[in-house]
C-alpha cells in the first residue's frame, strides 16, 4: 500500500465526525491494506509506532525539506525507514539520525510529510482509537465485533489480530484463548463519588473490596515456571524472587492471577507508594532490594485454573476458585452486600466498609458486580472504584517554564482529559505538589517528549499520565469542557499507565455539579 493512502485515509478520519462514518473509512483502508500492511497502518493511525521510541524528535522535524512531487513511498518503506531509524545508537547517532529523517522526508509529498511528521511527534488526531479500529477490523474481515473485541483482549494487540484475521478469516478468532504465559489486557474500573452511589450502580449483588495504593500485577504459573506481568503487559519476573516462590506454593499447577503488589510496615500498613514503585523499578541488585523493601501480593481474581478458561465465568465463581487457591492472608479483603435486599442496609455497609479501608491506611474501595464475566482491558459498568478525595489521572499536554526559584525547570503542568476521538480537553493547570527531586525529573522526561518551545510554554505529546487530586469542579468558559479543577495539586506520576488509560472528559463531569465560574486559565 502506498503511504500516501494511509495519509490521505487519516485526513478523511479527521474531517468525520459521526462514529459510523470514521468506521466506513478504516474498513475499507484495511481490506485495502490487507495482512501484510494493515499492522503498520494501524500503529501509525493510532499515534503508536511499531519500533516504540525512536530518537525522533521536534528538534530533527523542524528543518523543512523539500517534498516529493510524487508519490512512490510505500507503507513497508516508511516501516523499514523507521526501523532502521530506531536501531541508530552510538557516536554520531544524532547526525545519522537527522541524515535518515532528511532521506525519508525528501521521499515523500507534502500530505505525507504532514501525516509522517504527526505520527513521529505523537499529534496523530483523526480518532482512530482501537475501538473504533477494532469495529472496523471487524467489518473489513466479515468477522462478529465481538468476536475481534474479545480476541483482541486476548491477544493484548490490535496489529497482531488485524494481521491473522486478514490473512487467515473469521475462523481465526476461535484460536485465541487464555493462555498461561501470555497476559491479557487486565479488567478497569470506572470511578464513582461514593461507596453508596457505587453500589447503586451496580444495581445487584456485588463485593466490596479494599482499593490498594500498590501495582497492577498478573501471574502467571505454569508447573514451576512462574511470569509477572504489569498492567501495561511488560514481564517484570526478575524483579520479584519473593514473589515467584510464594507463588510456586500455591496448589494446583497452573493459573492466571491478576491482583496487586504492595509494600506494607511492620504493622501491615501501607508505605508510601513509591516505596513499592522504587521496588518494582529496581534492576540490580534485586535480592538486597527485597530485603530492604519486601512485597506483598493481594489478589482478587482468577482467570485461569489448570486448564479451565474462567473469563466468562461470573465473579462469584471465580472468587470462589480464588479462594480455594490462594490463602486468606494473600486475599483481598472484601464484603458482600445486596441492594437487591436491602437497599439502605447495602449502601450503609458499603460505606462503612470504606471507612474502615481509610482507616487501614489503604486507597479507598472497589465495587464489583458478582454476576460480571471478566471483561479484560474494557472500564464498563460492573467494577466501580471509589477514594475519598477526587483524584484524576490526566495527560501532562504542556508545561510553563518556571521563575524565581524555579528558573530552568518546567513547572505549571497543562493538564488534560481524554476526548471520544482520542484528543485531549485541557481542564486546567497546576504547580502545586511538586517536591525538588519531581521538578527536576519531570524537566527532564518533558523535555525528551517536546514538540515546540516558545521560550516560555513547552508543547509535548501526549504521553505521560500524572494523578490530580483537586477538591472538586468549578465552572469555566475558558476551558473547552466547560469546568476546570480546583485546587489541583500533583499526587504523583502514573508511568505504570498509558495516556489511553487517562480520565475522560466524560468521567470529569459524572463527578458532580461544578462550582461558580473560573477565571482566566
Amino acid at each position: 500500500m502506498l503511504f500516501a493512502r494511509l495519509a490521505q485515509a487519516s485526513r478523511e478520519v479527521a474531517a468525520v465526525s459521526a462514529r459510523s462514518g470514521k468506521v466506513a473509512l478504516l474498513a475499507e483502508l484495511f481490506a485495502q491494506a490487507g495482512p501484510a500492511d494493515v499492522p503498520v497502518v494501524i500503529g501509525h493511525l493510532s499515534g503508536r509506532l511499531p519500533q516504540g521510541r525512536i530518537g525522533v524528535g521536534w528538534s530533527l522535524l523542524r528543518h523543512p525539506v523539500e517534498p516529493a512531487v510524487t508519490a512512490s513511498l510505500t507503507v513497508r518503506d516508511v516501516d523499514a525507514a523507521l526501523t532502521s531509524l530506531a536501531g541508530v545508537s552510538g557516536p554520531g547517532a544524532r547526525a545519522a539520525r537527522a541524515r535518515q529523517v532528511t532521506a525519508l522526508f525528501a521521499a515523500a509529498t507534502a500530505p505525507e510529510q504532514d501525516f509522517l511528521r504527526a505520527v513521529l511527534t505523537g499529534e496523530v488526531r483523526q480518532g482512530a482509537l482501537d475501538a473504533l479500529a477494532g469495529e472496523a477490523l471487524a467489518r473489513a474481515a466479515g468477522a462478529p465485533a465481538a468476536e475481534v473485541r474479545r480476541a483482541v483482549m486476548l491477544a493484548g494487540s490490535l496489529p497482531e489480530v488485524a494481521r491473522v484475521l486478514l490473512a487467515e478469516g473469521p475462523a481465526a478468532l476461535a484460536s485465541y484463548r487464555v493462555a498461561v504465559g501470555r497476559p491479557v489486557r487486565p479488567m478497569l474500573a470506572a470511578s464513582a463519588p461514593s461507596a453508596g452511589e457505587a453500589v447503586d450502580r451496580v444495581a445487584g449483588p456485588c463485593a466490596v473490596e479494599e482499593k490498594l495504593d500498590g501495582i497492577r500485577i498478573q501471574v502467571h504459573r505454569d508447573g514451576g515456571r512462574v511470569r509477572v506481568f504489569t498492567r501495561t503487559l511488560d514481564e517484570i519476573t526478575p524483579r520479584l524472587p519473593e514473589l515467584v516462590a510464594r507463588v510456586r506454593e500455591l496448589p494446583g499447577e497452573r493459573c492466571v492471577l491478576d491482583g496487586e503488589l504492595i509494600a506494607l510496615d511492620e504493622a501491615g500498613r501501607p508505605r508510601a507508594f513509591q516505596e513499592t514503585a522504587g521496588r518494582v523499578g529496581a534492576r540490580s541488585d534485586v535480592a538486597s532490594a527485597a530485603r530492604s523493601v519486601p512485597l506483598t501480593p493481594v489478589f482478587f481474581d482468577v482467570l485461569v485454573v489448570d486448564d479451565r478458561d474462567l473469563l466468562d465465568l461470573p465473579l462469584e465463581r471465580r472468587h470462589a476458585e480464588l479462594a480455594r487457591l490462594v490463602p486468606a492472608e494473600a486475599r483481598v479483603r472484601r464484603t458482600v452486600v445486596d441492594p437487591g435486599a436491602d437497599a439502605g442496609a447495602a449502601r450503609d455497609a458499603a460505606e462503612a466498609f470504606f471507612a474502615a479501608a481509610l482507616a487501614r491506611g489503604h486507597e479507598g474501595v472497589v465495587v464489583k458486580s458478582l454476576a460480571a464475566p471478566y471483561s479484560a482491558g474494557r472500564r464498563g459498568a460492573s467494577w466501580w472504584k471509589v477514594k475519598p478525595v477526587h483524584t484524576l489521572d490526566l495527560v501532562v499536554l504542556a508545561a510553563e517554564w518556571g521563575h524565581g526559584r524555579r528558573t530552568g525547570t518546567l513547572s505549571n503542568l497543562h493538564l488534560g482529559a481524554r476526548r471520544p476521538d482520542g484528543s485531549f480537553a485541557m481542564l486546567g493547570k497546576t504547580f502545586k505538589g511538586l517536591t525538588d527531586a519531581v521538578l527536576a525529573w519531570q524537566t527532564e522526561r518533558l523535555r525528551g517528549l517536546a514538540v515546540s518551545d516558545d521560550g516560555h510554554l513547552v508543547r509535548v505529546r501526549p504521553e505521560l499520565v500524572v494523578e490530580i487530586a483537586f477538591d472538586g469542579l468549578q465552572r469555566s468558559t475558558r476551558y473547552p469542557a466547560g469546568v476546570t479543577l480546583r485546587f489541583a495539586r500533583v499526587v504523583r506520576y502514573r508511568e505504570d499507565k498509558t495516556a489511553r488509560e487517562a480520565d475522560t472528559v466524560e468521567a470529569v463531569l459524572a463527578l458532580g455539579a461544578p462550582h461558580g465560574t473560573a477565571g482566566s486559565p
